[in-house]
């Protein structure tokens, strides 16, 4: 009995012990599982934004879209230092998708490291700030350099290559000084090298071989490389005498002239030397004094040079001092003396422009060799060329360089037979639009403004001041200015012509066929696409640019029905109010026109968060902003609309007829939600672009998922699916 009774008290004691150590491992459980949730949550909800945004591919293991823990759950390729992810470095995994819109809350990365996989779409504007690593090559990235890139200041190692880049690069290099290797290779890049390549100073590796530039290569010519490859582009003009020294430098398949370079201007410095050894890489430099080259092994002045070189400078001086005393005793000239003066040739320069279009421009001579021109001056680009026309040089200079090519009246006017009836595709506020067709047979669009109407462009200078701004805007979702025209008092704008022409005719014509080609979610790609050429004039752009006439009329769709925003940058050609007069253009602005603007003239970026809710409501219905054909209460848009947008059962009504239906009853609730936003009466309460950016990328990635649950959407939803709303 008593081994019996010993050995219950045993079991009663493990029981008990049992008892007591169960809470106390749960206990300890939870508090490890607690400390291992470290991860700063912004670092969270940027890289659970990227996981879905690249379709959450199986290869990136241990991540998830919600509840993660990237820091205490080793996310692969996520590098972490206590609470902050440093590191995301995931190539080689054929991963799909885009990047999201999520990026910039990494605020602690240094690597960034996507490169050899598929992912595709633009490279995002929000991407992490602080990165020292950026390497995006071997993929589908399409569309042009992000602007963002200008920001990241501790950026050493940039890479882009092997994808689908087009357009020009931004000037937006000036704060790079940190950046030692670059390579865009293997892209469709165009246009010349930015200015602000210059300020490259650590640049050691440039790689823009198998590209579309033009242009020469003098902006780089005095950047230390050890690796320079340009090979397969458009470049032109002469090689550099400072890249014979480049150990690795490679120029093949380019148009460069093998003629002798012309000389420097004068007075101009020589190029820097070469470092040499015997210096430990300093430029060599002329001893200027004993203590200068003392120390052995450098060169010594004889007495006879010192004194040849004392004699020359007090010769020097005295010179100096001769020509000064001329100059201050000279008497006033009178008339008679002026007359006399020989009156100085003029000079025709021809200027060609990257469109083929020649015209002469009048140049006076320098009048002193101190004016910085030689005697066989280089070819002017077109942005000088414009500013040396006519009889009076502008005294005010354009602000930033023009890219934008300098066009005449004579080759616009063939290219629009005479800026006819015919070619007229649109009218405006600032005058009117014609297509034009090059020899080449290049399509453009130019618009010819109405001089009267703005005073602010009146003055050559004012409007070159603004061709200026206006160059500088790139983005994937903005119509390019090409050029632009002054002669003869003009003021011409050229623009890249764009097939489907503007958004407001395919939704308000009668051509059905076209209209069908405005599926639902081409109506989200367009509001997507506008909502980020907003945001880059709102938010990226420095300083920030308000649209100020956003509506559908200038929104551009291209062949593939991308939107690009036109008009943007010339508000100030707006015209005056006492030179105003009500036309039936106006007249149909006026339906995108915020409350504050209405009633007081006041117009900021919020206005255009407004005007781009009613392009959201246009979308959305098929109906005009304005339309006094209908019934009394249905004749504005926004009143209208707006009371209905979080009623389902009336915004199934309202949804516009040429869509049959065919769209998921979620999808359009989230639509309307974004419009309910930007349509406030109250401009506080709208949200910046950058919010509605966000938004409809959710929207488009709910539409990704739930195509690939559903099978291809262009088969047709079934009525399962537009009953549950799968978006």
């Amino acid at each position: 009995m008593s081994r019996i009774s010993m050995q219950v008290s045993r079991k009663q004691k493990v029981a008990a012990d049992m008892l007591f150590k169960t809470p106390v491992m749960l206990l300890v459980a939870l508090l490890v599982q607690f400390s291992q949730a470290i991860t700063d949550p912004n670092d969270v909800a940027g890289l659970q934004v990227l996981f879905t945004s690249l379709n959450s591919p199986g290869q990136l293991t241990s991540w998830v879209a919600s509840n993660g823990d990237p820091c205490g759950q080793s996310w692969l390729g996520v590098k972490c230092r206590g609470s902050s992810v440093i590191e995301v470095s995931i190539p080689n995994l054929q991963l799909s998708g885009t990047l999201g819109y999520q990026l910039t809350s990494l605020t602690s990365l240094t690597l960034f490291d996507v490169s050899n996989n598929v992912i595709s779409g633009t490279i995002p504007y929000q991407l992490p700030p602080n990165l020292e690593t950026l390497n995006l090559g071997n993929n589908h990235f399409a569309d042009v350099l992000p602007y963002s890139i200008s920001q990241m200041t501790k950026l050493t190692y940039l890479n882009a290559s092997h994808n689908q880049l087009s357009g020009s690069l931004s000037d937006m290099f000036s704060n790079l000084t940190n950046l030692k290797s670059m390579d865009l290779s293997f892209n469709s890049i165009s246009g010349s090298l930015p200015q602000s390549f210059v300020d490259l100073t650590s640049l050691t590796s440039l790689f823009i071989q198998n590209n579309q530039f033009s242009g020469d290569l003098n902006v780089i010519a005095d950047l230390k490389f050890e690796n320079l490859e340009v090979e397969n582009n458009q470049f032109t003009g002469w090689i550099p005498t400072s890249f014979n020294n480049i150990p690795n430098f490679k120029s093949s398949g380019n148009s460069f002239s093998s003629s002798p370079a012309p000389p420097p201007p004068p007075f101009t410095p020589p190029p820097p030397a070469p470092p040499s050894s015997s210096n430990n890489g300093r430029s060599p430099r002329a001893p200027s004094s004993a203590s200068d080259s003392g120390g052995g092994g450098g060169t010594v002045l004889n007495g006879g040079a010192i004194a040849g070189i004392v004699i020359a400078c007090i010769l020097g001086i005295i010179v100096v001092i001769l020509i000064i005393m001329f100059f201050c005793w000279k008497p006033k000239e009178n008339a008679f003396d002026e007359e006399k003066q020989p009156i100085p040739a003029v000079v025709a320069l021809p200027v060609t422009s990257t469109k083929g279009v020649k015209e002469n421009v009048e140049q006076r001579p320098a009048s002193s060799p101190t004016d910085g021109f030689s005697l066989k001056p280089p070819p002017l680009a077109p942005a000088q060329a414009e500013a040396l026309t006519g009889k009076k040089p502008p005294t005010k200079r354009a602000k930033h360089p023009i890219t934008a090519s300098a066009f005449s009246v004579a080759d616009l006017q063939l290219a629009t037979n005479s800026f006819s009836q015919e070619n007229l595709v649109g009218e405006g506020t600032l005058g009117r639009v014609y297509k034009a067709e090059l020899p080449d047979g290049k399509l453009l669009a130019v618009k010819k403004i109405d001089i009267t109407s703005s005073s602010s462009i009146q003055k050559e200078e004012d409007f070159m001041d603004v061709i200026s701004n206006i160059s500088r805007l790139r983005h994937g979702n903005i119509a390019e200015l090409v050029g632009y025209c002054t002669e003869h008092g003009q003021r011409l704008l050229v623009y890249e012509f764009l097939n489907k022409g503007a958004l407001s005719d395919v939704l308000h014509v009668s051509d059905e066929a076209a209209k069908q080609e405005l599926t639902w979610n081409v109506r989200v790609k367009v509001a997507l696409g506008s909502a980020r050429a907003l945001e880059y004039l709102h938010e990226v752009c420095q300083p920030s640019v308000v649209h100020k006439n956003f509506k559908s009329a200038n929104i551009l769709l291209d062949d593939e029905l991308n939107p690009h925003l036109s008009d943007c940058g010339i508000a100030a050609f707006s015209p005056s109010p006492e030179r105003q007069v009500v036309s039936t253009q106006m007249t149909d602005s006026f339906g995108y026109s915020a409350p504050e603007y209405a009633m007081s003239g006041i117009y900021t970026w919020k206005s255009d968060v407004y005007s781009f809710g009613v392009v959201m409501l246009e979308l959305l219905t098929g109906r005009k902003p304005l339309d006094s054909e209908r019934p009394r209460i249905e004749q504005s848009l926004v009143r209208w609309a707006t009371p209905q947008l979080h009623d389902i059962d009336a915004l199934a009504k309202m949804v516009d007829p040429a869509l049959k239906g065919m769209y998921p009853a979620k999808s359009l609730s989230r639509f309307a939600d974004i419009i309910a936003q930007c349509v406030q009466p109250e401009p506080e309460f709208r949200p910046p672009m950058s919010e509605v950016v966000q938004s409809l990328v959710r929207l488009m990635q709910r539409a990704t998922l739930s195509k690939r649950r559903s099978g291809d959407e262009q088969k047709g939803l079934d009525n399962h699916d537009l009953a549950d709303g799968s978006l």
